[in-house]
């Protein structure tokens, strides 16, 4: 079977017919090539080759039951960071709705990141992936779960991810710049195990499960709102990102966060991402239907530093909008 991971959404479907195909062989490892797509099909590859276990059964938190087959991880984007992370989403076609299953079995037993390997990525996927990956690193340290070692690794992913960016979207063959989003992206990997992210995946995940839309692409359009409706919970917080995407101190955190979001929105604009759900052929009505869906997803939103209700998602969406 042949999947590229880009234009198929990673789908049960998707995930059984790989399944099926390494049960086929006699799989004794499992490499996964690719996207984070890609590697997290082939991480649950690895996982249920040689299990009885329903992969619906797997949904949620440490509820895999294990893992014996040898599994290699090898990034062509620089965004996930699926190969250093304990996720693997699917999406559920029957809900619409991405799904995760979130287990330490799903570590990869080794992981090569080598930037060379992003050289052709183009330009939109560039700015797509990277934009997914900043946003682990800042839904990683603006977390309820936040951990002081943690923080290391997602204020550097920041820093390495907004300086460099624009670079690779705009000069693809820029090793360097290839090399620090590729490292940016590996921390946005590692910060998820211990802390993962918040509301900006929640909100987006509808957006990916319903329509399509691709997963950076819908983090980065949701990514200011909902950091600007979680400021006032943690302006501290927000202050030092907007400090490591490279703003400079004002009078007080809150506006030196709100500093943040404007590199944010300036970021995108300069990758030529769209900026409003508008922009995505989403229509207004789905609004109320996708705020229902994204509240669904309490692994997340339990994370976030700033509770979320049906009107404050409603709200963000429309501001989006």
């Amino acid at each position: 079977m042949i999947w590229d991971g880009v234009s198929q959404e990673p789908t049960i479907q998707i995930f059984l017919d790989a399944l099926a195909a390494a049960r086929q062989t006699r799989a004794d490892v499992v490499i996964g090539l690719g996207g984070g797509s890609a590697m997290d099909v082939a991480k649950l590859v690895a996982a249920l080759v040689d299990s009885s276990q329903d992969i619906r059964d797997a949904f949620g938190i440490g509820r895999l039951a294990g893992r014996s087959t040898y599994l290699v991880c090898v990034p062509t984007t620089s965004g996930t960071g699926s190969e250093v992370s304990p996720n693997a989403i699917l999406l559920d076609e029957s809900d619409q709705l991405k799904k995760g299953v979130i287990s330490p079995h799903l570590m990869p037993d080794a992981a090569y990141v080598d930037p060379i390997l992003t050289l052709s990525v183009p330009p939109a996927v560039t700015a797509a992936t990277g934009m997914d990956a900043l946003t682990h690193c800042i839904e990683a340290y603006a977390n309820r779960l936040a951990h002081p070692m943690i923080d290391l690794y997602a204020l550097q992913g920041v820093r390495l991810i907004a300086q460099n960016l624009v670079r690779a979207v705009e000069h693809g063959d820029d090793l360097a710049a290839r090399t620090n989003l590729a490292l940016g992206s590996l921390y946005g990997g590692i910060v998820l195990g211990p802390v993962n992210t918040g509301a900006v995946h929640a909100l987006a995940y509808p957006l990916g499960g319903e329509f399509h839309v691709a997963h950076g692409v819908s983090n980065a359009v949701l990514l200011p709102h909902v950091l600007e409706f979680n400021l006032p919970a943690a302006p501290d917080r927000y202050a030092q990102i907007a400090i490591a995407l490279g703003a400079q101190r004002a009078n007080d955190d809150l506006e030196t966060a709100r500093r943040g979001l404007e590199i944010i929105r300036e970021l995108s604009r300069r990758c030529a991402i769209p900026s409003r759900l508008s922009e995505l052929n989403i229509p207004r009505e789905a609004i109320e239907r996708m705020a229902r869906s994204a509240l669904t997803v309490t692994r997340l939103l339990e994370r976030n530093v700033r509770a979320l209700t049906l009107a404050d998602a409603i709200e963000i969406y429309r501001r989006a909008f």
